[in-house]
């Protein structure tokens, strides 16, 4: 028997949760946007009447600014979201214990096992949006299909407030015409190579050789040619079932382009005091420390290495995360700067050493579970590196509890 998958997709989720708490702007081109001083200035989410100006998401706030002149720009009020997406996932959890999201306002839900309880996918589908829109006062679209792929492709195909159907019957006709970069991981630098090979729809993506798409696009070639002819078998997780981590990080954009080495010092500083409290945190330490930088052109690079001690220290992940920005300094300006924890272990798999660095470093680790205390009674910025006052600009960040919530990979 086929599997009965849904996909709900809060319609304009952010802009959405705005507007009902501000009657104001219901009626009025609403984007929830990121700091233009902290040049977070970024189009993050809009209401469909933005979006019928051509607002994007991504577009800088000029550019939204140019195309709707009155648009309402509100900054992000993720706790709001969080609050939204959680009672979302208690909707969902009385049809099923299978509900596996995708972000905060999208979710997998199989209903295989309750249609005898609750009635088939459109109707449950139905009930579902009928009741996020009576409990929550907002709008969502679900795609009912057989596997995960579709039933996403599904609920992306209707917005606002709809339901759609593909089968097995059907999805030739209603997938297969689609543009292939509709389909989940064909992204823009995908979707040139296919267009390129001359596959420009799902069809086309389907009726490729799969040795030809994985010799042009590696191993993803074989999992797009699978997801087109709806091959997709991936399961959908338990309620409070999470992915294992395989990284802990944090980046940040800066106020300024820094070119300084002291400014790179105290922004790495403050990102790997976030990422050693949040190693801390999840009982983890980290094997090899990886940094991204961006420039002022937006070039991108990232570079690893690996740590002599695991270690969940933010001075030991500077040290190492210093050294790999001075062996690989840009040649211009950074804009952006990101420092990442890789290659985990937990405590039982740390191997002790007599050696006097190893003494010091756990003493340090101590130190620093003290600081945690004070930070998590008093707030980030009750005690610092006296190397913060250097710049007041740069060190008032608070990375951990700024950090934002970005969308759950599909591929865990």
């Amino acid at each position: 028997m086929d599997r009965i998958i849904l996909h709900s997709d809060l319609n304009n989720f952010y802009a959405s949760v705005e507007c009902l708490y501000n009657p104001a702007i219901r009626n009025k081109p609403v984007a929830v946007a990121g700091d233009i001083e902290k040049r977070h200035g970024i189009i993050l989410a809009k209401n469909y009447i933005a979006k019928a100006y051509g607002v994007k998401t991504g577009d800088a706030l000029w550019q939204a600014r140019d195309k709707c002149p009155d648009i309402v720009f509100v900054p992000p009020s993720y706790d709001k979201y969080l609050n939204y997406s959680k009672m979302a996932r208690e909707i969902y959890s009385d049809y099923t214990n299978q509900v596996e999201s995708f972000g905060l306002d999208e979710c997998w839900l199989d209903i295989s096992n309750s249609t005898q309880l609750f009635g088939d996918g459109e109707r449950v589908s139905n009930e579902i949006r009928q009741r996020i829109k009576d409990e929550l006062g907002v709008t969502a679209s679900v795609g009912v299909s057989y596997n995960k792929i579709f039933a996403k492709l599904g609920s992306d195909m209707k917005k606002p407030d709809a339901t759609t159907i593909i089968t097995k019957d059907n999805f030739k006709e209603k997938v297969w015409v689609l543009p292939a970069n509709d389909l989940l991981y064909v992204g823009r630098a995908t979707f040139s190579k296919l267009r390129k090979l001359n596959v420009h729809t799902i069809g086309d993506l389907a009726a490729t050789n799969p040795k030809f798409l994985k010799q042009e696009l590696g191993i993803n070639g074989i999992m797009l040619w699978q997801f087109s002819n709806g091959l997709d078998q991936s399961k959908v997780s338990e309620i409070n079932s999470y992915p294992a981590i395989k990284s802990i990080g944090n980046s940040t954009t800066l106020p300024y382009d820094v070119s300084i080495e002291e400014d790179v010092r105290i922004t790495l500083y403050i990102l790997c005091e976030s990422v050693a409290e949040r190693l801390r945190d999840s009982g983890f330490f980290a094997n090899t420390v990886q940094i991204w930088l961006r420039d002022k052109n937006l070039f991108s690079c990232e570079r690893q290495g690996k740590l002599l001690f695991p270690t969940c220290g933010s001075n030991e992940l500077f040290e190492k995360a210093f050294s790999i920005y001075k062996a690989n300094k840009p040649h211009f300006a950074l804009r952006s700067i990101g420092v990442r924890a890789c290659n985990l272990s937990v405590s039982s798999q740390r191997q002790l050493s007599c050696l006097g660095e190893f003494e010091i470093m756990v003493k340090k680790e101590k130190l620093e579970i003290a600081v945690d205390d004070i930070r998590r009674r008093f707030g980030h910025f009750s005690i610092q590196r006296a190397s913060m006052l250097v710049n007041p600009v740069l060190s008032n960040l608070d990375p951990k509890t700024d950090h934002v919530i970005h969308p759950v990979s599909f591929l865990k």
